[in-house]
Protein backbone atom coordinates (compact mmCIF):
# COMPACT_ATOMS: atom_id res chain seq x y z
CA UNK A 1 0.00 0.00 0.00
CA UNK A 2 1.57 3.60 -0.45
CA UNK A 3 0.54 5.59 2.34
CA UNK A 4 0.65 9.89 2.33
CA UNK A 5 1.75 10.86 5.54
CA UNK A 6 -0.15 14.53 6.56
CA UNK A 7 2.26 17.56 6.85
CA UNK A 8 1.10 17.57 10.56
CA UNK A 9 1.44 13.73 11.17
CA UNK A 10 4.67 12.72 12.58
CA UNK A 11 7.25 11.39 10.36
CA UNK A 12 9.35 8.66 12.49
CA UNK A 13 5.33 7.48 12.11
CA UNK A 14 6.86 5.46 8.71
CA UNK A 15 9.34 3.32 10.43
CA UNK A 16 6.40 1.50 12.13
CA UNK A 17 4.74 1.08 8.65
CA UNK A 18 7.46 -0.97 7.06
CA UNK A 19 5.20 -3.17 5.13
CA UNK A 20 4.19 -0.22 2.86
CA UNK A 21 5.36 2.35 0.62
CA UNK A 22 5.50 5.68 3.09
CA UNK A 23 5.90 9.68 2.24
CA UNK A 24 4.72 12.80 3.72
CA UNK A 25 2.84 15.62 1.85
CA UNK A 26 6.26 17.19 2.20
CA UNK A 27 8.57 15.22 0.47
CA UNK A 28 5.39 15.32 -2.29
CA UNK A 29 5.94 19.17 -2.30
CA UNK A 30 2.61 19.10 -0.98
CA UNK A 31 2.80 20.73 2.38
CA UNK A 32 1.01 23.80 1.48
CA UNK A 33 -1.59 22.00 0.12
CA UNK A 34 -5.04 22.56 2.23
CA UNK A 35 -7.31 19.40 2.55
CA UNK A 36 -9.10 19.91 -0.60
CA UNK A 37 -6.39 20.19 -2.83
CA UNK A 38 -4.34 17.71 -0.89
CA UNK A 39 -6.72 14.85 -1.26
CA UNK A 40 -7.13 15.61 -5.18
CA UNK A 41 -3.67 15.28 -5.60
CA UNK A 42 -3.20 12.63 -3.30
CA UNK A 43 -5.89 10.20 -4.79
CA UNK A 44 -4.29 9.19 -8.22
CA UNK A 45 -1.11 8.01 -6.69
CA UNK A 46 -1.40 7.09 -3.27
CA UNK A 47 -3.87 3.87 -1.52
CA UNK A 48 -4.13 5.40 2.02
CA UNK A 49 -4.15 9.08 3.67
CA UNK A 50 -3.37 9.63 7.35
CA UNK A 51 -4.22 12.88 8.51
CA UNK A 52 -4.74 14.06 11.90
CA UNK A 53 -7.75 16.86 11.15
CA UNK A 54 -10.46 16.02 13.37
CA UNK A 55 -12.76 18.55 10.82
CA UNK A 56 -11.68 16.40 7.71
CA UNK A 57 -15.20 14.72 7.46
CA UNK A 58 -17.07 18.14 7.73
CA UNK A 59 -15.00 20.51 5.34
CA UNK A 60 -14.53 17.76 2.57
CA UNK A 61 -16.35 14.97 0.85
CA UNK A 62 -14.87 11.63 1.80
CA UNK A 63 -17.96 9.40 0.73
CA UNK A 64 -16.57 8.19 -2.57
CA UNK A 65 -12.93 8.52 -2.72
CA UNK A 66 -10.96 5.68 -3.79
CA UNK A 67 -8.39 7.05 -1.20
CA UNK A 68 -8.37 5.37 2.04
CA UNK A 69 -8.21 7.83 5.38
CA UNK A 70 -7.54 7.17 8.47
CA UNK A 71 -7.71 10.11 10.67
CA UNK A 72 -5.34 10.25 13.79
CA UNK A 73 -6.66 11.89 16.82
CA UNK A 74 -3.68 13.84 17.59
CA UNK A 75 -0.12 14.79 15.82
CA UNK A 76 1.51 14.57 19.37
CA UNK A 77 4.43 12.39 18.76
CA UNK A 78 4.64 11.02 22.32
CA UNK A 79 1.08 9.76 21.92
CA UNK A 80 1.24 8.07 18.89
CA UNK A 81 4.46 6.11 19.39
CA UNK A 82 2.58 4.66 22.11
CA UNK A 83 -0.32 3.52 19.30
CA UNK A 84 2.51 2.55 16.28
CA UNK A 85 0.69 -0.87 17.04
CA UNK A 86 -2.55 -0.33 16.28
CA UNK A 87 -2.48 2.32 13.53
CA UNK A 88 -0.18 -0.23 11.28
CA UNK A 89 -2.51 -2.85 12.06
CA UNK A 90 -5.18 -0.14 10.74
CA UNK A 91 -3.29 0.81 7.89
CA UNK A 92 -2.77 -2.93 6.76
CA UNK A 93 -7.01 -3.77 6.86
CA UNK A 94 -7.38 -0.48 4.88
CA UNK A 95 -9.95 -0.88 1.61
CA UNK A 96 -10.54 1.92 -1.01
CA UNK A 97 -12.69 4.25 0.36
CA UNK A 98 -12.22 3.72 4.00
CA UNK A 99 -13.24 6.26 6.23
CA UNK A 100 -11.55 5.35 9.66
CA UNK A 101 -11.31 7.94 12.82
CA UNK A 102 -9.38 6.89 15.32
CA UNK A 103 -10.07 7.21 18.83
CA UNK A 104 -7.75 7.33 22.07
CA UNK A 105 -9.75 8.65 24.90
Amino acid sequence: MIVLLDACVPRPLRKFLPEHAVHTAQEMGWGQLKNGALLQAAEPEFDAFLPSDQNLKYQQNVAGRHLAILVLPTNDWPTIRTKTEEIAAKVAALKPGDFIELNWD
